[in-house]
């Protein structure tokens, strides 16, 4: 247990450069709590104690702002920097060395039982806002953009990012748009 919560704060400190020394990670850190609280809550989880578990999950995302689902699987050495709005669900399977930035959500689609949220391979990154939704798979090295939604797996090694179009319309372009929008 020792050599997790040392790992985990090593893993802090090498990918986050904010991240100045133990003590800061173990003051000013809530992603590590989560992830530290969520071992407990998913240990209880497995043990049949679905209540309890379910109980200090809500607690731990009431103080940190991130929720993680006792039943989801985390790997070793998960960064979450800036965690407030993550929010990870049941079925979601996270690998190792993975860094997870503010806002992301690795949602569900369906109500019925079995496998409704993604599968995250090892050294992942995902970045501030993305949303995974369903069972989809990101494959190990890849990397996922800001505000990024996805809905289909995505290879090994890729990086996804959101394409952001601005288009500057003419007067006379507004009016024909306008007119458009009117009828």
């Amino acid at each position: 247990m020792r050599s997790r919560i040392r790992e985990d704060i090593r893993a802090v400190k090498a990918k986050d450069p904010a991240a100045r020394n133990t003590i800061e990670v173990l003051l000013a850190s809530p992603g590590v709590w989560a992830i530290w609280l969520h071992r407990i809550s998913h240990w209880l989880w497995l043990r049949g104690a679905k209540l309890l578990a379910r109980w200090l999950s809500h607690a731990v995302r009431r103080r940190t702002g991130i929720e993680i689902h006792p039943a989801a699987c985390l790997g070793r050495r998960v960064v979450i920097d800036h965690g407030m709005g993550v929010v990870i669900g049941e079925t979601a399977v996270i690998g190792d060395d993975v860094l997870i930035y503010q806002g992301v959500t690795l949602g569900g689609l369906k109500r019925n039982g079995g496998k409704r949220h993604p599968t995250i391979g090892d050294r992942v990154l995902l970045g501030a806002n993305a949303t995974l939704l369903g069972p989809i798979t990101v494959g190990n090295d890849a990397r996922i953009g800001a505000c990024v939604t996805l809905r289909q797996s995505v290879p090994p090694r890729a990086s996804v990012r959101e394409e952001v179009v601005i288009s500057v319309l003419h007067d006379d372009e507004r009016e024909g748009e306008t007119a458009r929008i009117a009828s």
